[in-house]
């Protein structure tokens, strides 16, 4: 996942949740997630996972339900003891993996990856991408956010379904500015649930995705140190 989201969205939850924990950090860039020790934890090699005891487990979505169940004291409108309100957060769960998540990390690894880590670029990925990501924060608006609350499924209070989407939209974070505002600016709606979002879970909002501000900084050196180098290699000539 882009940036490591799995990552932050799970650190997110030991946050919100209060839960003591220890931070073990797994370098990607090294491969340290192919590691044997890493194996015996996740044998699919991939990040998150967690270790509580002598118990086990990996994908995000599964570690934050884990979490909210199994910790005294976590408030219950993170995953509520209701079933059929933990059905409905499922249902959300389950669409945000082939939509806003599929459309938001293809787009982002398209648009800003793929230039900056010297990969092929595929124009017509990132345009079907944003297809996706369209469509996704369309029905946030036209069927999640529906009803009388501020948070998805009509809730007055957020849950981890809130806090997997909002999380996820946040990798845009990183895309040049003219292009995050052309995707997001259309949706009012969406932009009011992610600012509520951010502001019941101050401050470990900002603290969890400082990743990403850092790499959208070191992202836009990058373009800026681009572009004087083109006009140093082209500078325009004169016709006088």
């Amino acid at each position: 996942m882009c940036f490591n989201f799995t990552i932050q969205f799970s650190h997110f939850g030991f946050q919100l949740k209060r839960i003591d924990f220890e931070e073990v950090k797994v370098d990607l860039s090294k491969r340290q997630q192919l590691s044997t020790e890493f194996k015996e934890i996740n044998p699919l090699m991939k990040v998150p996972a967690i270790v509580d005891g002598r118990f086990k487990l990996f994908e995000s979505h599964a570690i934050l339900i884990y979490l909210a169940c199994s910790f005294p004291g976590v408030a219950d409108h993170w995953f509520p003891a209701d079933l059929s309100k933990r059905a409905r957060i499922h249902s959300v769960l389950d669409w945000h993996h082939s939509n806003l998540r599929r459309g938001s990390m293809t787009y982002v690894r398209d648009k800003v990856l793929a230039p900056n880590l010297g990969l092929p670029i595929n124009p017509q990925s990132a345009a079907e991408a944003k297809k996706l990501i369209d469509s996704s924060l369309s029905k946030i608006e036209s069927v999640w956010l529906k009803g009388n609350g501020k948070f998805l499924l009509g809730s007055y209070q957020p849950s981890i379904a809130d806090l997997s989407l909002v999380c996820e939209i946040m990798q845009l974070e990183v895309l040049e500015d003219d292009d995050h505002n052309k995707i997001l600016g259309p949706y009012n709606e969406v932009q009011q649930w992610i600012e509520a979002t951010k502001d019941v879970t101050k401050p470990h909002f900002n603290a969890v995705h400082g990743i990403l501000f850092k790499a959208k900084e070191r992202f836009e050196q990058k373009r800026l140190l681009g572009s004087i180098e083109i006009v140093a290699k082209d500078p325009l000539q004169s016709k006088l």
